[in-house]
């Protein structure tokens, strides 16, 4: 059970959340927009504020000893600061799904039904280690119609904390609804139990962290909760593939972000394309600092290469997120074994094939069981951003009620509405 204090500070700003999502509901799109195209000025005009905040998470968290890979994800730069900036301004471009009518027709009875679209409510969120969530989740949630109630790491704490004073200050600016973004900056753990069950206050619950965290809440919450999330990325490189292009994609699906849950951990190589890809390719990849589990085919087709890198792969290692510049690599005899192999390992999240024969991209993209599958492209693009939907509060790889990156519609429902002029059913 959380602590008298943060239970005082979760249930004043659920309240406070609550009442917001009431005036967001009808607040307009131009308001929304402004109130996101404000955020993003703030965060760039205090740019040197937002990067000493994260400094002193970083240095806290190398004297905490977290891993490479949280502090990849942990660190901000001027780069990214201005891509968060960016993404905001990105969902005020997009529609305001918020009151789209679908499904109209008029009944025998003369009644007109329809269905529009609505917010949720109000959304609760912990995250871990990534402080540009907070703005990707913040302006989806803003943009929709929600009000969202944020509880992030301790590893972030300040940068989280300097964030939402921004955006918060620049929506009162903006007057939309600065209340509607609530962080909860008590970092005990038994927080996180309070607000899975808070089912007075949020309409749905978000995980946004390691596998520990994800299967704790799909265990545990009596908020309706996406649990999905977990990345186990598979490319296959298919024996048609153009050697070229399948290098590309795997050198930039696990080595452009290799701490985030759409880069890649697994490699499997046909048979008859491994002699003539697998060393080049591995080449590359160990010369970015890769670390690869191999197979025994794979090991004695790799040839030379730094000895530190290349090992031979213990058994869990198919089937591992490894968050780091480590994948596992493995060579089959089929389209057949390497979709076996995926079904056996995989999470549901990203997977991909690198082929030039259209019957087996068609069968890989039929068969294959995850939320995006791709066909000659990088795992990179399961992304809110990459797929035109401005940004995401989540990847899910739940079948219900959203799949996938989940954006602006995906933070909607819907109600019907009827019409009548004095109809009375028999």
């Amino acid at each position: 059970m959380a602590t008298a204090t943060a239970s005082s500070e979760l249930i004043t700003k659920a309240q406070a959340a609550r009442a917001a999502s009431r005036e967001l509901r009808t607040l307009s799109a131009e308001r929304k927009n402004a109130g996101l195209r404000a955020v993003a000025d703030a965060l760039e005009a205090n740019l040197p504020a937002v990067l000493e905040a994260n400094a002193r998470d970083m240095d806290a968290g190398r004297d905490a000893g977290l891993s490479e890979a949280l502090l990849g994800r942990l660190l901000l730069n001027e780069q990214r600061v201005r891509a968060m900036a960016n993404d905001a301004r990105n969902v005020a471009l997009l529609p305001d799904p918020v009151g789209e009518r679908f499904d109209a027709r008029t009944l025998p009875s003369g009644v007109r039904v329809e269905r529009r679209r609505v917010p949720l409510g109000v959304i609760g969120c912990v995250y871990e280690s990534r402080p540009n969530v907070t703005t990707d989740i913040a302006a989806l949630c803003l943009k929709s119609g929600n009000a969202v109630v944020l509880r992030g790491g301790k590893e972030a704490v300040h940068s989280n904390a300097a964030i939402v004073a921004l955006m918060r200050q620049a929506l009162e600016e903006a007057d939309a609804a600065p209340e509607a973004v609530q962080f909860v900056t008590d970092t005990d753990r038994a927080v996180v139990d309070q607000m899975i069950r808070l089912n007075d206050y949020f309409d749905m619950f978000i995980p946004r962290g390691g596998e520990a965290l994800i299967r704790y809440v799909r265990d545990n919450a009596t908020v309706p909760a996406i649990t999905g999330g977990v990345g186990v990325v598979h490319i296959y490189v298919d024996a048609s593939a153009n050697a070229e292009m399948a290098s590309e994609i795997v050198f930039n699906a696990k080595t452009q972000r290799p701490d985030v849950c759409n880069a890649l951990d697994t490699m499997l190589v046909h048979s008859a394309a491994a002699p003539s890809f697998l060393p080049g390719a591995a080449s590359r990849l160990a010369a970015a600092g890769v670390e690869m589990r191999c197979d025994q085919r794979a090991l004695s087709l790799i040839g030379p290469a730094p000895e530190a890198l290349v090992h031979a792969a213990a058994p869990g290692d198919f089937g591992q997120e490894f968050l780091a510049l480590t994948m596992s690599v493995k060579v089959v005899d089929s389209l057949d074994e390497a979709m076996e192999h995926i079904e056996a390992h995989g999470s549901g999240h990203t997977e991909a094939i690198v082929t030039e024969d259209y019957s087996a991209a068609t069968r890989f993209t039929d068969e294959v069981e995850a939320s995006v599958v791709l066909v000659n492209a990088s795992t990179r693009y399961n992304d809110g951003g990459r797929l035109g939907l401005g940004a995401e509060v989540a990847i899910s790889t739940n079948k219900l009620h959203a799949r996938g990156p989940m954006g602006l519609r995906e933070l909607t429902s819907y109600k019907w509405v009827a019409l009548g002029d004095g109809q009375t059913p028999a």
